[in-house]
Parts: structure tokens; sequence; C-alpha cells
């Protein structure tokens, strides 16, 4: 899968780029904005996507119109899993910071398992 990673912060884009690589998918990104992400968008599969970006708390909207407008499959990686509100619906996971390896690598494979058209349980860890 071609993921995009959405986080304006470096340290835990870092995280996430070795994360995702690990495991075998290709990185995009990371980016920080709204209009970075839209850049990206038409090429790629899965979003991990926080809700508070460099331009503002929009990760929420912006997940919507992901999933909307380009079929992206989302998850949430956010410091704040209460506030994903609106943008739950049609998102695979919502995974809490801090995160570890492994809860990571899980939202991947549920979101592998969505494209492939499997059907889910949505388990958030809030």
């Amino acid at each position: 899968m071609r993921v995009l990673i959405i986080e304006d912060e470096a340290f835990i884009a870092m995280e996430l780029e070795r994360i995702v690589t690990e495991v075998g998918h290709k990185v995009v990104g990371p980016v920080a904005t709204v209009e970075q992400a839209l850049a990206h968008a038409p090429r790629v599969d899965v979003a991990l996507v926080d809700l508070g970006l460099a331009d503002g708390m929009s990760g929420a909207a912006l997940a919507r119109r992901l999933i909307d407008r380009y079929g992206i499959t989302v998850i949430f990686v956010t410091g704040s899993p209460g506030d994903v509100g609106h943008g739950l619906d049609g998102a695979v996971d919502v995974i809490g910071k801090p995160f570890t390896d492994e809860r990571i690598r899980q939202g991947l494979a549920k979101a592998n398992a969505a494209s492939k058209g499997r059907a889910l349980n949505i388990a958030a860890d809030w």
C-alpha cells in the first residue's frame, strides 16, 4: 500500500515512517498541512491523519475529504482521539498517542483488509 503520513510533529512523522516502511508499505510524505495532503491524495491508498495539523485543527475535515473525494482509507493517529467527531465515519481506526509499533501495524492491517473489501470491526483504543 502507499501510505500518506499527515503529521506536523517531525519526530512522530519519522516514527510513523519507520513503522510503515518496516511493514513493507511505501511512504508518501510526510506532510504537515491540508494543502500538502491534498496534493498527494491521488497517489495514495491509506492516510495516517493527525487532528492537529500545521495549518490548524483540520485533520477531521481533511479526512472527510480524503474518504469522500478520493476513496482513501483513513486511520486517525492523534493525541485527542475523543475529538475525532464526524470524521470517524468511514475511517478504519483511531489510534491514540502515544502509540506502539504494534498498534500502528494493527491499524495498517485493518486498512489493508478494508482495501480488499473484508468486513472490519472498528476498534478505537480510546
